[in-house]
């Protein structure tokens, strides 16, 4: 096993999950449950 040095670590960059990536995919999943609800249950306009 290698013994990293500060300079090493700092350099490493990994799998992140930024907000912008999950509001992205909640927005995606929200959109489709809203067009299958649509298509399942259709409400007509008062």
């Amino acid at each position: 096993m290698k013994v990293l040095e500060e300079q090493e670590l700092k350099q490493i960059v990994g799998g992140g999950f930024s907000f912008g990536i999950g509001a992205l995919i909640g927005a995606g999943i929200t959109f489709l449950i809203g067009l299958i609800d649509g298509f399942v249950r259709p409400l007509g306009c008062n």
